[in-house]
């Protein structure tokens, strides 16, 4: 489980870094939103990979990592997705204000003329 999630986080990282560094402004907001994905996934493995694991700690039962989920993680990474979707439309609405004023959608402002 743990191997598939790191994965998941790498491949998610690398491309979202990839695609940041690319001319055009769309596959940045693409890439920040693959970033964005790759770093709540990496919060969320944080607080323990348990499967069918209740969050909340049971009488009986060592309050430790072993025996349940920490649910901060879960709690920062669903307040990471709302505010992570409301820049995305934030930014793809500037965005497309910014390519009905300039015409083009280079990061720099400038096409390139082969």
């Amino acid at each position: 489980m743990e191997i598939v999630v790191s994965l998941a986080i790498g491949v998610l990282a690398s491309a979202g870094v990839w695609l940041i560094l690319r001319p055009r402004t769309f596959q940045v907001l693409i890439g920040l939103s693959l970033l964005s994905y790759a770093i709540n996934l990496f919060i969320f493995s944080v607080g323990s990979l348990s499967v069918d694991q209740e969050p909340i700690v049971r009488p009986g039962v060592a309050p430790d990592l072993l025996n349940y989920t920490d649910p901060l993680p879960q709690a920062l990474v669903l307040t990471a997705i709302v505010i992570g979707f409301a820049t995305t439309a934030l930014f793809l609405v500037v965005l497309l204000a910014l390519r009905g004023l300039s015409g083009g959608d280079h990061v720099d402002g400038r096409e390139e003329r082969p």
